[in-house]
């Protein structure tokens, strides 16, 4: 009998459901003619969701009489009929009784959402009331109240009037209700109650179901995180924690993406409270939270990765080995640094924008040093240096930015470092960064001098020796005498070339022949012909002089 009651409910309600989201769907067609038969069958249709409706809380009121539902079941049976006959009744335009019904509605929904057992419950029925909101403040403004956007003064005003016709026995239904949810539990354990999310000091209402599960089970995660950071020693087991919390964060991320594109496609805004915060915001501080703790467990890698090495801190490894790991996981902490900054949650802060880009370049910072410190086995001590200049520049602007942040926190100091807990950042971090970069500046200064002397080409051309740094300083006041060092080498001399006949010629002295007898003929001395040009000096006599040697006088 208990199992036809409940499938009897079920169909009631699926009818009225049905029938209402038909003459919805009508409505939308014909709201453009008022003539339209289309508008006629809506209105049918909407009076065929009354008459499902009416019998469907007359089924549960004689249910709960007979004690064979619960009070929950039969408050938000009620609630439903209400809603619906409120939004009905709006459509037809008779203002008054639709507002009634949604103030009564209203009054149940808050009781609804105050005895709930789970968080679940209590988003559904907010979701409800954030649903109803317009409606209620259409009808207040179309009756002509002056404050139609405070819907708490509405409902207190018109819900007193009504409450005792259209729900009948409501005091005793409220006081099963309140005794019904004081024996489900009252710690937050049992009740599975989400904890307040807070971003900047400021509590952000979870109001959807489907968020209001991941978020409990994000907090379940960071809980067994916090709680086993300091008994937890080993990094494989504190790995683990962290991937649980960023598996449930990506699920919230997935769920509040859905619901953001959701709005977008249907063109339509989310209903939500005066001062809550709408899909756009959830959204983003779902994100902001999940690269946070990316960055938390990289940075936490890092550090047992150059503790595994000498079991210090960090900055004194002297294994070099591990410095490629190390460079990859500050990359990702870059990427995911990078992602954080242009998230418009942080652009709305201008204290968090700061600490963001100050963390940005103290990241950079590192890198720079752990690079260089990849270098030096190689012995490549320029490029070393190089970036040791650029990460003191890094540190000057993250010295400068975190001046910056501290200009623009807010009152609160607690709620300015909670958005920047993930990473720990302060001027003496930054000072710290600069010793340990001054540290392996000298030493990365004093290898290189010892091992070429300080000269940025450490390889010599091919085909030559290196000198030894005694020949480049004797050679400037002593002329080697290469011969005799060469004859010592057991290496013979290269061979001088030979004067050329016109050399010769010229340098040749003048000879005066012997005196001859007079008796003897006297012999003409034969002319010695004169040698050609040599084919170098006419190459240098040609060009423009040999174009215009008429110009020039030339015989």
């Amino acid at each position: 009998m208990r199992t036809e009651s409940l499938s009897s409910l079920q169909l009631l309600l699926f009818e009225a459901e049905r029938a209402w989201a038909y003459g919805q769907e009508l409505m939308k067609q014909a709201i453009d003619d008022e003539d339209n038969p289309l508008r006629r069958r809506a209105v049918a249709r909407f009076r065929r969701a009354l008459s499902w409706t009416d019998q469907f809380t007359a089924l549960t009121t004689e249910l709960f009489g007979q004690t064979r539902i619960s009070a929950l079941a039969q408050a938000e049976a009620l609630a439903y009929a209400l809603v619906l006959r409120g939004k009905i009744l709006r459509q037809r335009e008779d203002f008054k009784a639709a507002l009634g019904n949604l103030a009564v509605a209203k009054t149940l929904l808050d009781a609804l959402a105050a005895n709930a057992s789970t968080s679940r419950d209590q988003a559904l029925a907010t979701a409800a009331m954030d649903e109803i909101a317009p409606e209620i403040r259409y009808c207040a403004h179309e009756l002509g109240r002056e404050k139609a956007y405070d819907i708490d003064g509405v409902v207190a005003e018109h819900a007193p009037k009504h409450l005792e016709i259209l729900v009948p026995g409501h005091a005793s239904l409220l006081a099963a209700l309140a005794e019904q949810a004081k024996s489900a539990g009252t710690t937050a354990a049992a009740r599975k109650l989400l904890q307040p999310v807070t971003w900047e000091g400021t509590a952000v209402p979870i109001r959807n179901p489907e968020l209001v599960d991941v978020f409990i089970r994000i907090q379940e995660a960071e809980a067994k995180l916090d709680d086993d950071t300091g008994r937890d020693k080993s990094s494989r087991g504190k790995v683990a924690k962290f991937d649980a919390v960023l598996l449930a964060l990506s699920d919230a991320e997935d769920v509040a993406r859905k619901l953001l594109e959701a709005h977008q496609l249907t063109g339509t805004s989310q209903a939500t409270a005066p001062g809550t915060r709408d899909i756009h915001f959830i959204h983003g501080l779902v994100v902001y939270r999940l690269l946070s703790r990316r960055i938390q467990r990289d940075l936490s890698l890092v550090t047992a990765l150059l503790a595994s090495s000498t079991g210090k801190d960090s900055g004194s490894s002297d294994d070099a080995r591990l410095y490629p790991a190390v460079l990859k996981m500050l990359d990702t902490v870059l990427q995911s640094l990078t992602q954080q900054r242009a998230l418009s949650i942080v652009d709305e802060s201008a204290h968090l924008a700061s600490s963001i880009e100050a963390r940005l370049a103290a990241t950079r910072a590192r890198r720079c040093v752990y690079l260089a410190r990849c270098y030096t086995p190689v012995r490549r001590y320029a490029e070393a240096l190089a970036l040791s200049q650029r990460a003191h520049l890094h540190l000057r602007e993250s010295r400068t930015l975190l001046s910056d942040a501290e200009a623009d926190a807010p009152t609160n100091a607690a709620d300015a470092l909670a958005a920047t807990a993930f990473f720990p950042l302060s001027v003496d971090d930054v000072s710290q960064i600069e010793t340990e970069l001054a540290a392996d500046e000298t030493r990365h200064k004093r290898d290189w001098f010892t091992f070429n002397g300080g000269k940025p080409n450490t390889t010599p051309p091919a085909g030559t020796q290196h000198k030894p740094l005694f020949f480049d300083i004797a050679l400037n006041y002593v002329q080697l005498p290469m011969d005799k060092l060469l004859e010592r080498a057991g290496k013979e001399p290269a061979p001088t070339p030979g004067p050329t006949i016109a050399q010769t010629k010229v340098a040749a002295p003048s000879v005066k022949p012997a005196a001859a007898p007079k008796t003897a003929r006297v012999e003409e001395p034969v002319q010695e012909e004169e040698a050609p040009p040599e084919p170098a000096q006419a190459a240098r006599g040609g060009g423009l002089s040999s174009l215009l040697g008429g110009w020039w006088g030339r015989k």
